[in-house]
């Protein structure tokens, strides 16, 4: 098995015979030496191979092209140049893969547009490199959070035939003839296609969530959603990853202290055990990350009723692009005003507008809120959204109603409520925002490998 240059780098020491493959990043070559930086994504850092005219291969090394492929086999010595502690003294290179001068990547710098049209090869730049290795790591911390907190997994369907939000944005999923499908009384007959029935590529699991919450106790889920919403904004992707945890014999407040307490590992987690990749971003991508992600590890969440969020809004004397009101939505203007001003740190505004939120959200007794939150951080505003959801069937069936939602198609999830009801809560965390705020990554096409957005679905 080959080393890794991040473990070669961690433990070297002088003398020590290594070997050690990857890409080459930059070549300087004269006639008595040739100087390589070689990268193979462990890490941000390369490191810095010397060959010498006393190679057998030396003339072709020192005309290798950036991006090709090498093996190397030397001594690791303390580097004469600064910047870096180690470097290799190279006795062997074998050119694994060559790379000409079309290669894409020859200059240090690109944009992150340009990069986009080439996704297939910008996990190779240091920025990315730090980018995926951080999405990886806290995949991996998402699952460690909830298992170290007795949460079960569950795997939700991606085909599905409900609508969690209602909002009929949903990819189609068909196998029928979409130049002549089958009609009856005019419309398409999808009692015809493979499910029997018209169904789309989920929104969200949450109500499946739920039904296994409601036997767990306490569950989550980390998928895939898809919304076919024709949105071209830095925030929005047509396929992204959800995180949805849902808990049984639950309040919006326990709902509140999970949330709280999952916000806090991640940040400290990014900062403890991404701490190279951190370094990077707070350099390169946002000075004073490091800082911001700090202070909202230690903060106090502060818990505020919307009606007060309004009326702090209003008596702000700010001028907002957007309407303040109660009974509309907060914008992300006034989502960051709250917590970047009034509140100066992370936010729950609690107890929404009914009329303004989904049907599945309990019901407040003032009849004019349901028990919703969402969490607000500094820079972006919403980071997380989730309720209490509405346990009794009566309520449940009347608001359905009221928001014409038909209650045939839904009818597992009702008898969710018939037999063995419960108060439950759960909230979702999109996967990208999270990896946008902790890297400091303005685009969430950036922070997903192969974005799906409106128009765009290459590689």
């Amino acid at each position: 098995m080959r080393t890794r240059i991040k473990e070669i780098l961690e433990q070297g020491a002088d003398s020590i015979n290594c070997s050690f493959s990857g890409w080459v990043r930059s070549v300087r070559a004269s006639k008595e030496v040739c100087f390589i930086i070689l990268n193979d994504g462990s890490s941000v850092d390369g490191i810095q191979v010397v060959a010498d005219s006393a190679l057998p291969c030396f003339n072709d090394i020192c005309r290798v092209g950036t991006g090709a492929a090498l093996a190397v086999e030397g001594t690791l010595v303390t580097s004469p140049a600064s910047g870096q502690k180690w470097e290799l003294a190279a006795r062997s290179i074998e050119i694994i893969g060559s790379a000409d001068a079309s290669y894409p990547l020859q200059k240090k710098r690109h944009s992150f547009e340009y990069l986009r049209t080439i996704s297939h090869l910008r996990p190779r730049t240091n920025t990315f490199g730090a980018l995926f290795r951080l999405r990886s790591r806290l995949a991996q911390a998402v699952h460690r959070f909830f298992s170290e907190n007795n949460f079960l997994y569950v795997h939700t369907p991606i085909i599905t035939a409900s609508d969690c939000e209602g909002a009929g944005e949903l990819f189609r999923v068909s196998t029928l003839d979409a130049a002549d499908p089958p009609a009856l009384d005019g419309a398409v007959d999808f009692s015809q296609d493979f499910f029997g029935q018209k169904t789309g590529l989920t929104v969200s699991g949450q109500l499946e969530g739920e039904l296994f919450a409601l036997a767990f106790g306490d569950i989550y889920t980390f998928g895939p959603t898809f919304r076919a919403e024709n949105s071209n904004t830095a925030r929005h992707a047509s396929e992204f990853w959800m995180i949805e945890p849902e808990m049984a014999f639950a309040t919006l407040a326990d709902d509140a202290d999970l949330a709280e307490k999952f916000v806090r590992y991640l940040c400290r987690f990014a900062l403890n055990e991404c701490a190279e990749d951190m370094a990077f971003f707070d350099k390169h991508i946002e000075t004073g990350l490091i800082e911001r992600i700090a202070r909202v590890a230690n903060a106090d969440f502060v818990r505020m009723e919307y009606s007060e969020a309004i009326e702090r809004l209003q008596r702000s004397g700010t001028t907002f692009a957007y309407p303040v009101e109660w009974g509309l939505d907060l914008q992300t203007e006034h989502e960051r005003y709250i917590t970047e001003q009034i509140v100066g740190g992370p936010a729950f505004i609690i107890n929404y507008p009914r009329d303004i939120k989904a049907f599945y959200m309990r019901q407040n007794e003032d009849g004019r809120t349901v028990a919703a939150m969402d969490l607000l951080v500094p820079k972006v505003g919403e980071i997380i959204g989730g309720s209490q959801r509405e346990e009794r069937l009566d309520r449940l069936e009347r608001r359905m109603g009221e928001m014409g939602i038909a209650k045939e198609p839904l009818w597992w999830y009702l008898d969710s409520r018939r037999w063995g009801s419960c108060p439950h809560a759960g909230f979702g965390l999109g996967f990208e925002r999270l990896v946008m705020y902790l890297s400091g990554m303005e685009n969430i096409r950036d922070v997903i490998p192969f974005p799906r957005t409106p128009r765009h679905c290459e590689f």
